[in-house]
């Protein structure tokens, strides 16, 4: 039979029981509000029967108390972390899409380009073309030229700050990623530490959930926890876990006490991918010095929005085939030649390739220098695009030498981002401003100013190391070439050159009639003038005879009459110079002359069949939005500005003015992604504006979702307290009437002892 005590001790279990669970129950209450926590019960069970071999069997021996854990639901978990990493990427390009889109804003408090660009040319244009001779006019279109300028400018600095400010951001997140591995490889230890004793720690495990929690918001994670098994019988558990940490598509962070750290490394100059990119962009590296790939597709998190607000550029980065090797320099230094097929690279308008950087040629990396691109023609005619680097000689940065095994294999540059982050936009402005440039600069320098001299062009780009201007020669002309066969370049080239040999023909026989035809003039036709002028003044003044004309009236009216007889003879002149050129250039030989110069021009021009432009060349390449601007001497002297096509048109001719017009407006004439150039802002803006309601609404859906599931989280782990409120009544309950049982027992002990006793 059982111990006669044995009720005492069944009823002290349900005490200890009691007791536990209410002191949880505290615990839970005093918790409601702590940020991470969650709730805790008392794990309980019947103890194990005795056998107490009497005819009803085994006898209940109370209960046990297990242990107090935590409730938790990691389904819940591993959700809000996997959203959660949504929610970060979202966020970071939320508030970076927003301040872009306030960049290209356009309104009455802020002007943007449309408002700067009709001002240049519907407002300024409009009044020069009134007064194509005015002096003040033309200073206004220069200075709203100017204005365009200084936008583009601005907006570039702003668009280059903010890359900046990206770039820091991105250094931060990966220190915080840091101190976040190293706490939660800290709370590994002492979990274990802990629960090797068979105690579950219940608060460190919230900690580490809730740093967790942040984690998944900087980056992507994966957490494994495993069981610790005993070495010397693999199926006793130790009570040690393997807490494994893993981010970026399985990359291992934490792994139990121990963590990888990151670290961030600035490029140097020679390592940028983009043109456009500031200097010191950070690359992530393992504290191994292995590399961290930035671009891994299976990252998430604020890192994601980050990497690709910074350097995203539409999946448009340098890509081709390997057509071919070779050396320079007396053969130290290899080149490579890759031939190209996107349109964003065979059109150098487009390209936003660094002069500098790293290659990668079959799998394997490069350094280079310098490349040029050339445009060539096939069999048929057809263009083909390639360009040519240059690898460095350095052998600390290149130990390897180039192998003709390349050959075939892809080249790309940076890495390929479908997102259109600040390089894009960077990019996008490039292209506006070289192909505008490129047509408005050839329209003015075509023609002639008002005092007859030829008009030089109006946009231009600053050095970025002196004081200098790019000059643009023809020879770098690239934008001639591309997109037309061998024989549409040809033509095109041959046209341009007739028409400039034509006009310097032209002016110079204009000129020789001219001088012939312009002598003084002659006595005879100075008082011819001046009778009439005599005449005109004694039928003013009635009564008046010509000896008593006033001496002084005399002499105005001698001067006026030379004037006038100056002025008749110059106008005979310039009819006689018109007539006389007009003439000339009709000579069947003089036009067989200037078709042949013409043509070996443009023969010349092709350049045995291609045209290189080097990366370092003269050539509308060189511009940007950074360093964009006005020719200094059109800036000092606006009356450089040219109106009209033919010099020997009188001043307030205007045809060229009328082109310029035209060049807002008419497709045929400028295109810029199938719209015309005042449609900048729109093409533009509207990826701005997609882009930004994109990041508001993905990130507004998912912030929605992380509550959702927060809230179902904490449905399960949370503490509520009308449910606590009933388990300190039950626990109470349960605490009293353990306490009567045991105050029952022992008056049963008393009677027992002292009343049965012999």
């Amino acid at each position: 039979m059982p111990s006669t005590f044995f009720g005492l001790t069944i009823a002290y279990s349900g005490l200890l029981n009691a007791n536990a669970a209410q002191n949880t129950t505290a615990n839970n209450i005093a918790n409601k509000d702590t940020e991470g926590y969650s709730r805790q019960q008392v794990k309980q069970q019947a103890a194990n029967a005795l056998r107490v071999f009497q005819t009803y069997g085994c006898a209940g021996a109370g209960v046990e108390t297990l242990a107090i854990e935590q409730i938790r639901d990691q389904f819940y978990d591993y959700r809000f972390w996997n959203n959660n990493a949504r929610v970060g990427e979202y966020s970071e390009k939320q508030y970076y899409m927003t301040m872009i889109e306030d960049y290209f804003d356009d309104s009455s408090s802020f002007p943007g380009f449309k408002s700067i660009f009709d001002q240049m040319m519907v407002t300024g244009l409009e009044e020069l073309m009134k007064n194509p001779n005015d002096a003040t006019a033309k200073s206004q279109f220069v200075g709203y030229a100017s204005s365009l300028a200084d936008y583009f400018n601005n907006l570039a600095g702003n668009m280059t700050k903010l890359q900046k400010d990206v770039n820091q951001e991105l250094k931060l997140k990966v220190e915080e990623l840091n101190s976040l591995a190293g706490e939660i490889a800290t709370l590994n230890k002492q979990i274990n530490t802990i629960e090797l004793t068979g105690v579950k720690a219940n608060e460190l495990r919230d900690r580490r959930a809730l740093l967790i929690d942040q984690l998944s918001q900087i980056v992507d994670v994966e957490v494994k926890e495993t069981p610790v098994y005993d070495t010397n019988n693999s199926e006793r558990e130790t009570g040690a876990n393997r807490y494994m940490v893993k981010i970026a598509g399985g990359q291992i962070l934490v792994d139990g006490s121990e963590y990888n750290q990151l670290e961030c490394v600035a490029r140097e100059d020679y390592e940028k991918v983009n043109q456009t990119d500031i200097d010191g962009l950070y690359d992530v590296y393992w504290e191994n010095g292995q590399k961290f790939n930035l671009y891994n597709a299976a990252m998430g998190g604020a890192l994601k929005g980050l990497v690709e607000m910074r350097d995203g550029n539409n999946s448009e980065n340098f890509f081709g085939l390997i057509t071919g090797t070779g050396t320079t320099d007396g053969g130290s230094r290899d080149t490579v030649t890759i031939q190209v097929g996107k349109d964003y690279l065979a059109d150098l308008n487009k390209c936003n390739l660094s002069e500098r950087g790293i290659i990668n040629l079959g799998n394997q990396e490069f350094y280079y220098d310098s490349w040029e691109y050339t445009i060539s023609y096939d069999d048929d005619g057809n263009p083909v695009y390639s360009y040519t680097f240059t690898l460095s000689a350095d052998q600390e940065l290149n130990p390897r030498r180039l192998t003709n095994d390349r050959v075939g294999k892809n080249a790309s540059t940076g890495a390929s981002l479908d997102y259109q982050g600040i390089p894009y936009y960077m990019s996008q402005m490039n292209e506006w401003l070289r192909t505008f440039s490129q047509k408005l600069n050839d329209i003015l320098e075509s023609g002639f100013t008002s005092d007859g001299s030829g008009g030089v062009k109006l946009f231009t780009a600053d050095h970025a190391t002196d004081s200098e201007q790019f000059d643009f020669p023809d020879g770098s002309r690239y934008d001639k070439f591309y997109g037309r066969t061998r024989e549409e370049a040809f033509e095109l080239l041959k046209k341009e050159k007739y028409e400039e040999l034509y006009s310097e023909k032209y002016l110079a026989a204009w000129n020789r009639s001219y001088e012939n035809a312009s002598k003084e003039a002659d006595p005879g036709k100075i008082d011819e003038f001046k009778e009439k002028l005599t005449q005109e003044y004694l039928a003013a003044h009635p009564g008046t005879v010509a000896a008593a004309i006033p001496q002084e009236e005399q002499v105005k009216i001698q001067e006026q009459a030379e004037k006038q007889a100056k002025d008749f003879v110059i106008e005979e002149a310039q009819k006689a110079a018109d007539k006389y050129a007009m003439e000339q250039m009709k000579d069947e030989t003089v036009i067989s002359q200037l078709e042949q110069d013409a043509e070996d021009a443009a023969e010349a021009a092709m350049q045995n069949n291609s045209i290189t432009v080097g990366s370092d060349d003269d050539s509308f390449f060189q511009m940007t939005a950074m360093n964009f601007s006005i020719l200094a001497a059109m800036v000092n002297n606006p009356d450089l500005l040219a109106n009209r096509y033919a010099q020997s048109d009188g001043v307030e001719q205007n045809d060229l003015l009328e082109d310029l017009r035209l060049l807002v407006t008419d497709k045929n004439r400028m295109s810029f992604r199938g719209c015309s150039a005042s449609e900048f802002l729109q093409c533009v803006l509207s990826d701005v504006a997609l882009n930004a309601q994109r990041a508001n609404t993905f990130y507004q859906s998912f912030s929605d979702i992380s509550g959702t599931i927060d809230v179902q989280r904490m449905s399960i782990s949370g503490v509520d307290e009308d449910e606590e409120a009933v388990n300190l009544v039950k626990y109470q309950n349960g605490y009293n009437l353990a306490s009567r049982m045991i105050q029952t027992l022992t008056e049963m002990y008393d009677r027992l002892i002292l009343e049965t006793g012999v």
